[in-house]
């Protein structure tokens, strides 16, 4: 709140300075202006406030003297020698080359008019193009700069009628940029009564008012208006009266006044219901609507009647047939005895229905005939019968068709029922918010862009701090000057202040370094922007939750850590049977509930070839197994005499679980035992079996079903493995096309037995793998998996006889062969090296 107020005493300071300053100027300019002139209007001029016009011309003057003034062109300043041009409706000044090449170009052209040129500021459409320097006041072309006088004006009085008003006293201050100020000279005017007369400025808008009754004549002219002296025509007269039609049948209240032109003596309005007044013949009555005026004479008159009811026989023919002369209009009208032939108002288009009756004197019809009617827009006709036909309005009809067409705006459709509009004229308010974004458009639904908004303030428009201010007229929209100084407002801490003054109405955040600690509070940190508040260090958050056995596994963040619910993490108590975890959720307070464990074990055989990992419940029957076997040895212990105890087996024996050895766990044993006895030194790699062992055995058998793609992929990584060993370059790369997910599990296992990089890229289906040769990491293995694979499909040589002792018999041989196999497997070169 201090802040605000030193602002305001700041702004009011600097206001009564300027106001101080343009006093002084415009004294000067109209004192000089009096010694030349010679006029007597100093002292009332002097007493004269300067008004928000002579403000706008004091600023101008200013800014064209310190050359701060931008032609809004070429944003330039303009300089006090330069020819400039000054518009006579928005009064911005332009350097003249600039104006002249902006009349020249087409964005400058009036819309919908070829002729005319728009004003870059105020958008005002001018037909003559700018061709000419010359002073503000226009008596001076190209006008020599005179450090005592304004830039660009030829010194002497301006003389320009001022605009607005009935003013005929010409500017009295010397040639000035801008408005004229408004007149300060007094006149004596009668208000619009006519019974006052008063001594005004010549200046004041607006009709002069006095405070009597205003006594005119209202429209009625029988009333006189009650109203204070006022502008504009009076009001019509509010009296309510009663008139009546013309026929004098119908009756209605209205005010004094309304259809005072239309009164004939008889009545105001017409009712448009039957006349009935008797007509002259006394007999008949007016069969016509109510109508001003006397009645026309009777239609049946004999005067009037020439021919019998259908037109088709003179009456004196019908005279001379020996038929009554009428007298009266009462008498009855001879008939010829023809058909009527009188034409109805139904028929088609193409044919008309006549009246079939003899001559008749009533009307005509019904037509026992039926008519195709259209609708007014033609796209739907119907069957009517010519009885529901009286008028040519019942001709035609309206259809349920709404029209489609677009309305002129190219927005709307027309949505009309049985339309017939050539011009389909959008009536809707167009409503767009126009380019200010304050107002939107009034005009009626249109094409192409909406007219800038022409709202223009002519108040100043400063920024927050009020350092900076714009000068008017400031088109609607515009937004607050951009001030260079420091922001004044209050903020919510208390470090320095970097941001400038700015319109918004929140400040940017604060970007001071301070230090702060985590969410978690787990460690503090430095050099963090003041406005971050959600700081997380990365770490675990590990808070004992209040269940009493777990910790929190969240990030570290802010709030509590179980904020919903109960904990759902695993159980850490061990089961009884087994001492694996209870692994149910939480359950604190209530034992643990009986369930299957199905934490994994890994069990191996007793040579410690097979490795599998199981669930402790297949563990389980593995040790009962086991278990067993121990019992029956202890069992035969007791057998030899010894004591045992089969009570309980002991806490290492419970963790003999074991799987059981296969063949091929036989066969490694024999071999390891041959070995040793032939004295072979194992850890020799005399078969190369370090090459195989690079690829997996899923990898070979990929490559046994597909060899032809798996041999192309090696021989590709094979290739670029060596380019980048032998090449210059140290890293080559090289990209597969898109292929299935099996073919890239391939390409990666063969990359990393070449120990090159592997990564796929992109989605499904065009996803495809990159492999990266490093010449450090990549290498060829000694076997390719094309050239095993290959060996393996080779046919073995049958395996060598073994040696057996010659015996006497052939039939002890047979025996002796047979026995010696079945007790001991044969052993061969290719056992060994399996």
């Amino acid at each position: 709140g201090v802040q605000q107020k030193q602002r305001r005493c700041k702004r009011g300071g600097e206001r009564e300075k300027a106001t101080t300053a343009e006093s002084r100027v415009e004294e000067r300019w109209r004192s000089r202006a009096t010694d030349r002139t010679g006029e007597a209007h100093g002292a009332s001029q002097k007493q004269r406030n300067p008004d928000s016009r002579f403000r706008l011309v004091c600023c101008l003057i200013e800014q064209l003297t310190e050359e701060k003034y931008e032609c809004m062109v070429c944003c330039e300043v303009i300089r006090v020698m330069a020819p400039v041009w000054s518009c006579q409706s928005c009064f911005h000044v332009f350097h003249l080359n600039c104006i002249k090449k902006w009349a020249r170009s087409p964005a400058s052209q009036a819309d919908g008019t070829t002729e005319g040129w728009r004003c870059p500021a105020c958008q005002h459409v001018a037909l003559k193009a700018p061709n000419a320097y010359s002073c503000f006041c226009g008596k001076v072309t190209n006008p020599e700069f005179q450090r005592t006088e304004i830039p660009h004006s030829c010194g002497d009085m301006c003389g320009k009628k001022r605009s607005g008003g009935e003013c005929n006293h010409p500017c009295n201050i010397l040639c000035h940029p801008g408005p004229c100020p408004q007149c300060p000279a007094f006149i004596t005017k009668s208000c619009i009564c006519g019974r006052m007369r008063k001594q005004v400025r010549c200046s004041q808008a607006g009709p002069l008012l006095c405070e009597d009754v205003c006594g005119a004549l209202l429209n009625c002219s029988e009333h006189f208006c009650a109203q204070v002296c006022h502008s504009g025509p009076c009001q019509p007269c509010q009296l309510r009266v009663q008139q009546a039609c013309f026929c004098g049948v119908t009756f209605r209240e209205v005010a004094c006044g309304t259809d005072r032109e239309k009164f004939d003596g008889s009545g105001y309005f017409t009712c448009c219901k039957p006349c009935g007044k008797m007509l002259d013949c006394q007999s008949h009555r007016c069969q016509q609507l109510c109508h001003p005026g006397q009645c026309q004479s009777c239609p049946l008159s004999p005067k009037l009647v020439r021919s019998c009811s259908c037109g088709q026989t003179p009456l004196s023919k019908l005279l001379e047939l020996g038929y009554p002369e009428r007298k009266t209009c009462t008498d009855p009208i001879p008939s010829c005895g023809k058909t009527c032939n009188k034409p109805l108002p139904c028929g088609d288009g193409d044919s008309v229905h006549l009246c079939e009756k003899l001559c008749h004197e009533d009307s005509c019809g019904p037509c026992s005939l039926t008519s195709s009617i259209k609708c007014r827009c033609g796209s739907n006709s119907k069957e009517v019968p010519c009885a529901a036909i009286q008028t040519e309005q019942d001709m035609v009809f309206t259809c349920e068709k709404r029209c489609s067409k677009k309305r002129s705006c190219g927005r709307h459709k027309c949505g009309e029922l049985c339309c017939v509009d050539v011009e389909h004229k959008c009536s809707m308010i167009c409503g767009y918010k126009l380019n200010c974004g304050l107002h939107r458009c009034q005009d009626l639904c249109h094409r192409g862009n909406c007219q800038p908004c022409w709202q223009t303030s002519f108040d100043e428009l400063a920024c927050y701090c009020g350092e900076t201010v714009l000068f008017p007229p400031i088109p609607c929209g515009t937004r607050p000057p951009e001030c260079k100084n420091l922001c004044t407002r209050s903020h919510d801490c208390d470090h320095p202040v970097f941001h400038s003054c700015h319109s918004e109405e929140r400040c940017p955040p604060c970007t001071y370094l301070t230090k702060k600690w985590c969410m978690g509070n787990h460690e503090q940190r430095s050099n963090i922007p003041c406005h971050l508040q959600d700081i997380s260090c990365g770490l675990v958050c590990d808070k004992l939750l209040p269940c009493g056995s777990h910790h929190c596994k969240k990030i570290c963040h802010r709030g509590e850590c179980q904020a919903e619910g109960e904990c759902k993490q695993p159980c850490t108590h061990p089961r009884a049977s087994c001492g694996h975890p209870c692994a149910a959720p939480c359950h604190p307070g209530t034992p643990c509930p009986p369930s299957i464990c199905s934490a994994k074990m890994a069990l191996q055989c007793d040579c410690g070839r097979k490795k599998e990992t199981v669930p402790c419940a297949d563990a389980a029957s593995s040790y009962q197994r086991y278990a067993a076997i121990a019992v029956a040895s202890k069992l035969s212990d007791m057998q030899l005499g010894e004591s045992v105890d089969i009570g309980q087996l002991t806490k290492k024996e419970q963790r003999k679980a074991r799987l059981e050895c296969d063949q091929e766990c036989a066969t490694l044993e024999r071999n390891r035992r041959l070995a040793e006895a032939l004295q072979i030194d194992q850890s020799v790699d005399t078969f190369n079996k370090s090459a195989t062992s690079k690829y997996s055995d899923s990898l070979k058998e990929d490559a046994r079903k597909d060899f032809k793609f798996v041999s192309e992929i090696e021989e590709e990584i094979k290739n670029l493995v060596e380019l980048a060993n032998k090449g210059k370059q140290p890293k080559r790369s090289h990209c597969f096309p898109p292929m299935k997910r099996e073919h890239r599990r391939i390409i990666h296992e063969l990359a990393e037995a070449y120990g090159v990089e592997s990564v796929s890229y992109d989605s499904e289906p065009k996803r495809n793998v990159v492999i990266t040769a490093i010449s450090i990491k990549a290498m060829c293995p000694n076997t390719s998996l094309a050239a095993l694979i290959e060996r393996e499909t080779v046919s073995r040589a049958p395996p060598p006889i073994a040696h057996i002792k010659q015996h006497t018999s052939k039939a002890d041989n047979s025996n002796a062969w047979m026995n010696q196999s079945k007790e001991e497997p044969s052993i061969d070169y290719f056992d060994v090296q399996d």
